[in-house]
């Protein structure tokens, strides 16, 4: 599927972590999700119930980051598309990177993130 809903940089704080300093002390947390879907419904009838509703998604993703902490953030990505693919029928596939600007390395480097992409078949 080539159509994309794309939501990109969104930032929330959360809680995860292998350490307890990181699970106590927090940080924000930085995700770009690729939604596939088929958008030639929506684009020919103007209206948001022939496509996701990406302020839904937003919530879901935030309520996720914000939520229970997970030792990885590879979880916290699967929860996500997990999340995702079953509230919201017309997602085909969806890909999901977490950036996490913080971990606990010592050296320069902008961030460590994981991609994941799961689909509906």
């Amino acid at each position: 599927m080539a159509d994309q809903i794309l939501l990109t940089g969104m930032e929330f704080f959360g809680h995860h972590g292998c350490s307890e300093e990181e699970r106590q002390r927090g940080q924000v947390f930085r995700v770009d999700a690729e939604l596939s879907l088929d958008l030639a419904p929506s684009g020919k009838s103007d209206k948001i119930s022939d496509t996701v509703d990406y302020v839904q998604v937003f919530n879901e993703i935030r309520s996720i980051v914000s939520g229970e902490p997970k030792n990885l953030i590879e979880t916290v990505a699967e929860s996500i598309t997990d999340k995702l693919l079953s509230r919201f029928v017309k997602l085909e596939t969806v890909k999901i990177t977490i950036y996490k600007p913080s971990p606990p390395i010592v050296g320069v480097f902008d961030s460590a993130a994981v991609s994941i992409t799961r689909s509906r078949q």
